[in-house]
């Protein structure tokens, strides 16, 4: 074992008995300096990736670091390869630890996500996380991440640091939504992340999930010679004539290829007929027997819990 691998397998350790054996503190919340636009601020980071604004001009804003993601820290939900769950929960208080320890510097422009939270890019910060494993890249579109996270992402994976030690899936499941949460009409997703250049792909889906329930991305083995065939099918189908018109050769193969391990249609379909799309292949191609016989595994997996249920005594009974 490598020694900073030892250095994780010991804190792993050290971090697992604070947060499930010793019982909650009451302390005051502990103060990071963060540099905001160039001024120094003093903020409270409650995960890896978001904190909230304790002094200056920005008082009581809460704040979302864009450019990547670390795992959710209200309780042991992700799992992944040979991890467990309770494993991937120490990871993810691990990036709270490393983030409030530092000085960091933050720019902003005062744009704000979709749950209201101010925005800030801080390269310094970012950088550091993914290196390091303690988060993983991310865009929430089809473009790839930024590039010094891509390349510090890839040196992590390449030696298997922190939350890649135990596997590497394609793709992560970084939020599960179930049906009854669309209150307007528009589908429900859940996201996934590649792992290779940090990407999104809205998983959509119509299922109610229940509280706690385990939900993971399904892998489908690949028959390279279906996805050949398939692939020259696509070629003569009517139906798809539209949508593949300018796709190279090369890039239907590769969408081919992606939907036949993952179900889903990658960015070389425009967005607007991906769905239409994956609907055509799953009916007239999957269910045809066009892809083989094709074995199915687990790839990243989570666990459901409503944000009404994650915190506090009446929290979810698989948090607990």
């Amino acid at each position: 074992m490598s020694n900073r691998n030892w250095k994780l397998a010991s804190a792993v350790a050290a971090i697992a008995v604070a947060a499930f054996v010793t019982p909650a503190v009451d302390a005051k919340e502990p103060q990071t300096k963060v540099y905001i636009n160039g001024k120094p601020t003093p903020v409270f980071f409650n995960d890896g990736d978001s904190f909230r604004v304790l002094g200056g001009s920005y008082q009581g804003t809460k704040a979302r670091l864009a450019g990547y993601n670390t795992l959710e820290s209200y309780g042991p939900v992700h799992s992944w390869g040979d991890w467990t769950e309770k494993e991937m929960y120490v990871i993810a208080k691990m990036a709270t630890y490393h983030a409030r320890k530092g000085v960091w510097h933050c720019e902003t422009d005062g744009d704000t996500d979709t749950y209201g939270r101010m925005l800030l890019w801080c390269e310094d910060l970012a950088t550091e996380l993914v290196r390091e494993g303690y988060a993983h890249a991310m865009s929430i579109n089809d473009d790839p991440a930024k590039p010094v996270l891509v390349e510090a992402q890839r040196e992590a994976i390449a030696n298997r640091r922190g939350l890649w030690a135990h596997g590497v899936p394609k793709f992560i499941l970084t939020s599960l939504h179930s049906a009854e949460e669309d209150v307007d009409g528009r589908g429900t997703y859940n996201r996934l992340v590649s792992s290779d250049d940090a990407h999104s792909v809205k998983w959509k889906h119509t299922n109610r999930y229940s509280e706690c329930d385990k939900i993971c991305h399904s892998v489908f083995e690949v028959d390279d010679a279906a996805v050949d065939a398939v692939t020259a099918e696509l070629k003569t189908d009517a139906k798809v004539a539209p949508w593949i018109a300018g796709v190279s050769d090369a890039d239907l193969r590769g969408m081919v290829e992606e939907f036949a391990e993952f179900h889903h249609i990658n960015r070389a379909i425009d967005k607007e007929v991906r769905e239409d799309f994956k609907q055509h292949l799953l009916v007239d191609y999957v269910q045809q027997g066009k892809f083989g016989e094709q074995r199915r595994s687990d790839g990243a997996c989570m666990r459901h819990v409503d944000f009404k249920r994650r915190f506090g005594e009446g929290r979810a009974s698989c948090l607990k």
